[in-house]
Order: structure tokens, then sequence, then C-alpha cells
């Protein structure tokens, strides 16, 4: 009891993403440019979600979900980060990194289900089109969003509490620029290795699963794309598809190197690489992948545009 006791009152130690780089100025450029373009793109999509009737969809309620996941991810992680780099220090409270922890691993889940979720809306609409509006009605929808909070929000208070039930009576140096479960294990004084073991078997099912989904609905929906008789639809059609399988390939990519790989098999240097990629760079990248590049996206904008043009004339 003592050895937590003294591990809930000392803060943590992060070390930073910026000071391994030999342009810390230039890779703090950079990932202020990313995070506000994400903030921005998600933010946007979000509202012409909510304002245009036109985008009252399935397709783009999903999408909205998975845009609320992007804002949020970054913004447990990155503006902390960017803070102790301007203040020449990388303290965080025992309860901020629980925050962080609780957050992550909250959104991280959820957006891995909404993901596979999303995966067979599409293969509803391309493989069952005459049956869509019936398979993905407002209750099915709101099923399928409120499944994935639940499940994040499940795994999200078991990681958080074990994780941090486990004492810290060493150093308090977090190799991460951020409090991630693995990094953290590797601080604890006592033996995390069933834990671990737990962690990358849960990881399997976690991500395995909803990745078979995803595997299973895309494996039909470009078999349907290659029986398609126009060369035109079947171009656009494989084009979506292929980038939308880029981005499920980054964000499960990532996170099954982090959770489901056993710590003693990548180093910190890795693991900071690794959490960029689906803590900024994939929710920077999916607005662009799934929904600015759409004709009814575009459509939206430009209306709203237009009618804030005729607003600001009178």
């Amino acid at each position: 009891m003592t050895d937590v006791n003294q591990s809930v009152a000392s803060d943590f130690i992060l070390v930073g993403l910026f000071s391994r780089s030999g342009s810390p100025q230039l890779l703090f450029f950079l990932v202020a440019v990313m995070f506000i373009m994400g903030l921005l793109g998600n933010t946007t999509l979000l509202f012409l979600i909510f304002v245009d009737s036109r985008l009252h969809t399935p397709m783009y309620f999903l999408l909205g979900q998975l845009s609320l996941f992007d804002v949020g991810f970054p913004l447990v992680t990155i503006p902390k980060m960017a803070s102790d780099f301007l203040q020449g220090e990388g303290s965080i409270s025992f309860g901020g990194c629980a925050a962080q922890i609780f957050f992550l691993t909250l959104m991280g889940v959820a957006e891995g289900i909404l993901l596979a979720l999303m995966s067979y809306d599409r293969y509803v609409a391309v493989c069952h089109p005459l049956q869509y509006s019936l398979l993905m009605r407002c209750q099915v929808c709101l099923l399928m969003v409120i499944s994935s909070w639940l499940a994040g929000v499940l795994n999200a208070c078991i990681q958080t509490s074990i994780t941090l039930h486990f004492p810290y009576c060493a150093s308090h140096t977090v190799d991460h620029f951020f409090c991630e479960v693995p990094a953290l294990l590797k601080l604890s004084c006592a033996d995390t290795s069933a834990y671990e073991l737990a962690l990358s078997t849960s990881g399997v099912l976690i991500l395995v699963l909803p990745l078979s989904l995803i595997v299973t609905s895309y494996g039909h929906v470009l078999g349907a794309v290659l029986r398609m008789r126009s060369e035109e639809a079947r171009r656009k059609a494989f084009t979506t598809c292929s980038s939308h399988i880029a981005a499920v390939g980054l964000f499960y990519g990532a996170a099954a190197f982090m959770y489901m790989v056993p710590g003693a098999y990548h180093s910190p240097h890795q693991d900071n690489t690794v959490s960029l990629f689906y803590s900024l760079i994939t929710p920077t990248l999916n607005p662009l992948i799934y929904s600015l590049r759409n004709r009814e996206v575009w459509m939206a904008l430009v209306k709203v545009l237009r009618r804030a043009g005729r607003r600001a004339k009178r």
C-alpha cells in the first residue's frame, strides 16, 4: 500500500517527442501544422454534417463519429506535448496521466470498432443497395455508435485501473510523449509480465475481430467492384476502397504494434514514432481520405460559404 501511495503522490516526467530530434523546432512546426490541419478538417466536417440535411445519411453519421474521435485523439496529447516543449519541462500529475490513459484507450478501441462498422456500411451500400435503407436504418446506426462507445469505456476503465494500480516506486520518467500503458508498465517496480501477456492477448481480440470484419467487408466490396461493367464506376469505387483500406491499415498497424507485440520487442523510439501515427497522422488524414474528396461534402461547403458571403454583404 505504501508503494501505491508513493506512486499516487508523485508526478511523472514525459520525455517528449522532440528531445530525440536533431531539429526540434522544425519537428515542432510540422506537428503543429498537422494538428491545426486535422482539427480544422474534422471540425469542418462535423459542422457540415450537422447543418446540411443532404449529409444526414448513415454513412455521414458514422463519419461524423469518426471525426469526433479524430478531434479528441490529438487534443489529449498534442497540446500537452507542445506546452512541455515551449516551457522546457515535461511533468504530468498522476491524475493527468490517468486521464490520458483513459481517454486514449477509450477512443482507440471505439474508433477501431467504428472503422469495422463503417466497412460494413460500405459493404451493404455496394453489395446490397436495394436493402440499404432497411439494413442501415436509424436505429441500427445508433446501436453501432453506442456499442463502439460502450466498448471503449469498458476497455478504458479496465486498463486505466489496472495499470495505475501497480506501484511506481522507482523512476517516474516516462520514455514517451504521453502516458501510454506499455510505456508506464516499464516503470513499475512490481512484476507486470502477467498483465502484459493479458494485454497482448486482449489486443489480439480487440484488434483482430474488427479487422476480420473489415477485411471480409472490403473483400466483398472489391469483388463487386471488379464485376462492374462501367470502367468509370469501377475506377471510382476502387480508388475509394483503396484509400479507405490505406487509412485502416495505418490505424490498425500502429495499434497492433503497440498492443499486440510485447514491450520487450520494441524500443521507446519506435513507440514514439508509431504512436504518432494513430494520435496525430491518421486523425489528420481521415477527413481527406473519407470525406473532403466527396462531391456531397464539397457542395455542402460551397453552400455554407455562399450563405456566409451573402450575410456579410448585408
